[in-house]
């Protein structure tokens, strides 16, 4: 699974050619396809584990807000400091969920669960593989005032984050001063053996480094 940023792509390849020099046999497999068809039903789930959590958190914390509903209205009532650029609009969308008892909750969650547990599972099977090896992320964007939140390149912590797959990931390198980690995805109950190929590899890789403070842009 590769990056949309060629600093990336430089860097995973260098991490597979590393495996490769101590025996390891690399399979190129079609992924991300496997799971594009979830649609909004991660994000949903998303909404309804934040709003749980977050008043879970708040209901014995040492705060006035209580609830998500209260961080709400704090928010709306000092609009001018709290949001001067963006809005709260994940917020409120996450309040106007119900409980995880919900259909539309369990629906969505059995969904997800569902199509990413079969497809890393399909992967690994299929492919007699040991791990699922991938870019952990792009390197990290800067948030602006035009654009937003944007990503540079596709993320393969994803999907076993949310089949609840075990996944461990070691720093390869950086692009531009930035960090990029390389994941590593296996089947249920296989921390061990994660741990022991992210160990090896590491041994044969000379690609980690070590990051510095850089300077403030402002």
């Amino acid at each position: 699974v590769f990056g949309k940023h060629e600093g990336v792509d430089t860097l995973i390849t260098a991490a597979l050619d590393a495996m490769r020099t101590k025996g390891a046999t690399i399979v190129d497999i079609d992924f991300r396809s496997r799971f594009k068809d979830m649609g909004s039903a991660p994000f949903t789930v998303l909404l309804y584990q934040f709003k749980a959590g977050v008043n879970k958190y708040l209901a014995t914390a040492n705060s006035r807000m209580k609830t998500l509903d209260d961080i709400i209205a704090f928010n709306t009532q000092n609009a001018d400091r709290t949001m001067p650029y963006f809005k709260q609009s994940i917020l409120v969308d996450a309040a106007k969920k119900g409980g995880l008892d919900d259909k539309e909750y369990r629906d969505a969650l059995t969904l997800v669960q569902k199509t990413t547990r079969e497809g890393i599972n399909a992967v690994l099977k299929g492919e007699k593989l040991h791990a699922i090896v991938g870019p952990t992320n792009g390197p990290s964007w800067c948030t602006d005032h035009v654009n937003g939140d944007f990503f540079t390149g596709y993320g393969s912590y994803g999907s076993a984050a949310q089949a609840g797959y075990p996944h461990i990931t070691v720093p390869i390198g950086l692009v531009s001063g930035l960090p990029i980690g390389l994941s590593f995805i296996g089947a249920p109950y296989q921390e061990a053996s994660l741990i022991g190929l992210a160990y090896a590899y590491e041994q044969a890789s000379s690609l980690r480094r070590k990051p510095s403070f850089m300077p403030s842009l402002s």
